[in-house]
């Protein structure tokens, strides 16, 4: 867009700047226009509009929808507390209103959701919070955050881009496991001296067909590449620790998730390297504060749950 003259007489609509807020923080005119109830040509044309106001543009188109304008950060900065300060009263209906907060919509990986997340969280029931948990994998759930639909997500790779915040939650390490059955007949000591040749021919349980977590450690630990097929495949790390337990095979899984079974010697660690494969997982969420207060307080339990995780 070609620099214009601001036009200094004309204040600036308020539902233009709180169009223009949303779309900075979801990075998408589409996104935007489903969390304020607009169609996307609406959407366009008020940003159009407040550029116009402005005469400086805001958002570059990119490959993912668009990027902000060193000149939308700056106003972005200046307008989102007073903006989300006018939302939280609106949303209440004005002073003295009495209505509860809206629930929280945290999204994560299943396995880390059910074993760790929904425990450290179920003690805030008691103080009204009410919580909406969805599953799936980290791409699918940022573009539900970008666009509205999750409040916080936990995901396994750190977003790219300025339209979403996140700050780092947990590390798991990855560990080399089978059941003691199994621990026997392959040989810990093997596993040790000769690596992955002392496990050729053993069964393989994993998350899906293309290896994902065992290729990691093959490629960290025994520096080679993985091949092969499994012999099950369970989209859900807990029906793999399942198989594993029960004398299926040998696996790869998160510690955090079979520390009881470590624990009980229901299985058996292959091997302890000094290095061994770790992922950080990062608590995100769109940037700017929440007008519901609950979130705020689903996210301090996560960051201060996930030091012991």
């Amino acid at each position: 867009m070609a620099h214009r003259e601001p036009n200094a007489t004309t204040p600036l609509d308020l539902s233009l700047l709180r169009t223009f807020l949303t779309v900075h923080r979801t990075g998408s005119f589409t996104a935007a226009g489903r969390l304020l109830g607009l169609s996307q040509p609406t959407v366009t044309t008020q940003m159009r509009s407040l550029e116009e106001q402005l005469g400086r543009e805001l958002f570059e188109r990119g490959p993912r929808g668009v990027v902000p304008t060193a000149v939308a950060d700056e106003l972005a900065a200046q307008v989102a507390a007073p903006l989300d300060t006018l939302a939280a009263v609106a949303d209440r209906g004005g002073f003295g209103a009495d209505q509860p907060p809206d629930p929280v919509h945290v999204a994560g990986p299943a396995e880390l959701l059910c074993t760790k997340v929904l425990p450290a969280l179920a003690p805030l029931t008691e103080q009204g919070v009410r919580l909406r948990i969805s599953t799936g994998l980290t791409d699918e759930l940022l573009d539900g955050l970008r666009g509205g639909r999750f409040d916080l997500v936990i995901a396994t790779t750190r977003p790219r881009g300025r339209t979403l915040t996140s700050v780092p939650l947990m590390d798991e390490e990855f560990v080399l496991v089978a059941s003691p059955e199994w621990a026997e007949r392959i040989g810990v000591d093997r596993v040790a001296a000769e690596g992955p040749a002392a496990l050729h021919g053993v069964p393989l349980v994993t998350y899906a067909e293309d290896l994902p977590i065992a290729r990691r450690y093959w490629r960290h630990v025994f520096e080679v590449r993985l091949s092969g097929q499994a012999a099950i495949t369970v989209p859900d790390l807990r029906g793999v620790l399942a198989a594993v337990v029960s004398g299926a095979g040998i696996t790869v899984l998160p510690r955090y998730l079979c520390l009881d079974e470590l624990a009980s010697g229901a299985l058996v660690p292959l091997l302890s390297p000094e290095d061994p494969p770790i992922n950080t997982g990062y608590l995100t969420q769109r940037p700017g504060a929440s007008d519901n207060p609950h979130v705020a307080l689903v996210r301090e339990r996560l960051l201060q749950a996930g030091r012991t995780w």
